[in-house]
């Protein structure tokens, strides 16, 4: 059993960031989408094109991330299940998600969610600046130091 990366990969503005580092430390990464998208030409990652529709990639992912993997989403039920089958779920912008934190995150989505359907006008995620790449390399570093203590 090796550590493996996963990255939630529609909507991710880290996924260079995440090649060096898999790169680094020599880890598998599967990039998954419902589209073709560029990723480099290495044995080390591969990219999985799976149908249009809502949850088929996080369906993929949560299928075969586990402890000692490492899972880069920012969509909450998804890192929620990662969480439940061992693994670690890291958001694009270096926040952690955990056992102590899952439960907030879901039930401020579930609050989100309901105001929407009544019209209410909410705000979305702050802008991805310079400090949140930073932030989300250092995250993705010590996830993978975790990680591969987990899998020895």
């Amino acid at each position: 059993m090796s550590t493996t990366i996963y990255i939630d990969a529609d909507a991710c503005p880290v996924k260079d960031e995440v090649y060096k580092v898999a790169a680094r430390y020599g880890l598998k990464t599967f990039v998954v989408s419902n589209s073709w998208i560029r990723v480099p030409q290495t044995p080390a990652v591969e990219q999985i094109v799976v149908d249009a529709g809502p949850d088929i990639a996080d369906d993929w992912i949560a299928e075969r991330a586990g402890p000692g993997d490492v899972v880069v989403t920012n969509d909450i039920p998804l890192a929620d299940r990662v969480l439940k089958a061992g693994g670690q779920a890291l958001g694009a912008n270096g926040r952690s998600f955990t056992a102590d934190t899952i439960g907030s995150a879901l039930a401020s989505r579930m609050i989100g969610e309901h105001l929407r359907s009544m019209g209410e006008v909410t705000r979305g995620p702050a802008a991805f600046g310079p400090a949140d790449r930073s932030r989300f390399l250092q995250a993705l570093d010590q996830a993978v130091v975790k990680a591969r203590r987990v899998v020895r």
